[in-house]
């Protein structure tokens, strides 16, 4: 641990290196000022480190910065020097290729986020907007004095995004598809709010799974058996090596879930034959429930869909949960009615011909970005009134 005194303002800088530094409890304070994300807690990022997952070693290395004044806690957020651009679902690539091409090192670079996990919620954690805005110079102060090409917040909120954009951090614009709960009382209210393309399209996907033979059951929290952790991570793992990779997360980060954040977790197991066949686990909190990973041991046509969001949707009714969030990218999940939604990072880069050419990007990328959501929304799948 390092700690510096600023000039700036009367904080005492810390930088952590390793989230196991940070102090649990003022960490899951300042994130419950800011509405709580389970992705956010300490518990969760400091699994990702603890089990192998988002390391030094694995191109994630932590560098978290914290303000206090005296023994009080009043900004942080998680810092991570990285040696490429995995995980992130921000894609920078052509600015890397760029930079490559001119010569100029472009890794490592600065990134505030959740390493794998593009879920938009609170990443500048603070008492208030001062300290919030103290934060985000303490971490430009950071990257200079620390030589890297650049720094970037990906999927931060309202919060966030003004006050990076007061420092005069460059905005960028992505879109995600999330379901909001209407109020319905069942799933089939539900599918009568569609139209009937879509209504006549949802019921064939589900007929088919049904037809297959294929049946679910779903465990909450601490009934979350630990064979079904396991069962489920070797879906999870399967998926990505048919894909040619190695899982991002391992057995390890599941297994600390289990223990440290059961009540955040709900998993939908497909069976057939009394046989599981595949797994989808959900992340849960504060009325909002998250389409994370899954993974399959058979293929079953339409058991996705089923699995991560038919059989989600149905239990948010159920349950009365406000909103299901899709995750990154996805133009499909409009016809399982999931609506695009608008997300933000901001991005500074060191090198001030690169930062003008990103900015003259980012406005036509912007403006697509609109054009974009026009569309979309033309497309909704819900009946006009």
């Amino acid at each position: 641990m390092s700690v510096v005194q600023s000039s700036s303002n009367d904080y005492v800088t810390r930088v952590l290196r390793a989230p196991s530094e940070a102090d649990a409890s003022g960490w899951n304070a300042l994130l419950a000022r800011a509405g709580g994300s389970p992705f956010m807690r300490h518990e969760y990022l400091d699994a990702l480190h603890a089990s192998g997952s988002a390391t030094a070693k694995t191109g994630w290395d932590p560098h978290f910065i914290t303000l206090w004044r005296g023994d009080e806690l009043q900004a942080a957020c998680p810092l991570y020097l990285k040696s490429h651009s995995y995980g992130e679902y921000v894609f920078d690539w052509a600015w890397a290729n760029a930079y490559e091409q001119h010569g100029v090192r472009y890794y490592p670079k600065a990134v505030t986020a959740v390493p794998f996990t593009p879920v938009p919620g609170p990443r500048l954690l603070a008492v208030d907007a001062a300290a919030r805005a103290a934060l985000v110079r303490e971490v430009h102060a950071w990257c200079v004095k620390n030589k890297v090409s650049s720094f970037h917040l990906l999927f931060g909120n309202d919060e966030d995004v003004a006050a990076c954009d007061q420092a005069g951090l460059m905005l960028r614009h992505t879109v995600q598809f999330h379901w909001l709960n209407n109020g319905w009382p069942d799933f089939d209210a539900f599918l009568a709010s569609l139209t009937q393309e879509k209504r006549k399209k949802i019921r064939q996907e589900r007929r088919k799974v049904a037809q297959a033979g294929v049946t679910f059951r779903h465990a909450e929290g601490a009934a979350i058996a630990p064979a079904d952790w396991d069962f489920f991570y070797r879906c999870y793992e399967r998926t990505y090596l048919e894909h040619g990779n190695a899982p991002y997360l391992t057995r390890d980060f599941f297994r600390r879930m289990a223990h440290t954040m059961p009540e955040n977790w709900l998993l939908f197991i497909a069976e057939r034959e009394g046989q599981p066949i595949a797994g989808s686990l959900i992340g849960i909190g504060d009325g909002v429930a998250y389409g994370r990973y899954w993974g399959a041991l058979e293929r079953v046509d339409c058991l996705h869909f089923e699995a991560c969001y038919y059989q989600p949707l149905a239990w948010c009714i159920a349950n009365g949960y406000q909103r299901f969030e899709g995750g990154a990218q996805g133009e499909h999940k409009m016809a399982r009615a999931l609506m695009p939604v608008k997300t933000t990072s901001a991005h500074w880069l060191a090198h001030p011909a690169f930062a003008d050419a990103v900015e003259k990007f980012l406005e036509r990328e912007g403006r697509g970005i609109e054009n974009y959501m026009e569309h979309l929304d033309e497309r909704s799948p819900y009946r006009q009134p």
